[in-house]
């Protein structure tokens, strides 16, 4: 692959410090959920960082499959729930992915087309495919 952008970032600390894009236009305190025995607080974590990353970049896959059917997305709202969990097989964690996607004016039928055809280009999409569950769904 020849790349068109790389993005880098460096964490210090892993869940509990902080992270910081090379250009510092990020630069985030972590902090480990109450849920997962950590002290919680005003930080984030990556499993909103990574719902955050996909939902954007889910929504421009969105919007751009969309568009090659003459249909806009300008009130497509796009909400993804990335949730751990333990993985049985190695004892360690698992991620999984909860899509919600509204599309207000395109007709049901459509909209859930377009939902798969999103997933099928986007990028996030093609790299968790066969390695988290992905749940797709169509809000009213």
């Amino acid at each position: 692959m020849e790349a068109l952008y790389t993005a880098t970032a460096t964490v210090k600390g892993g869940r509990t410090g902080t992270v910081e894009s090379s250009d510092g236009v990020l630069k985030l305190k972590l902090s480990m959920p109450e849920s997962m025995g950590g002290q919680g607080g005003s930080g984030t974590n990556p499993e909103q960082l990574f719902a955050a990353g996909y939902g954007a970049c889910f929504a421009s896959a969105l919007a751009n499959v969309a568009a090659k059917e003459g249909i806009r997305t300008d009130d497509a709202v796009v909400t993804h729930h990335v949730s751990i969990g333990k993985d049985d097989s190695d004892g360690g964690f698992r991620l999984g992915v909860e899509i919600d996607v509204k599309l207000p004016g395109v007709e049901r039928e459509k909209a859930r087309e377009l939902l798969h055809k999103a997933h099928d280009f986007c990028p996030y999409s093609k790299a968790t495919r066969g390695n988290i569950e992905v749940k797709l769904n169509l809000a009213e």
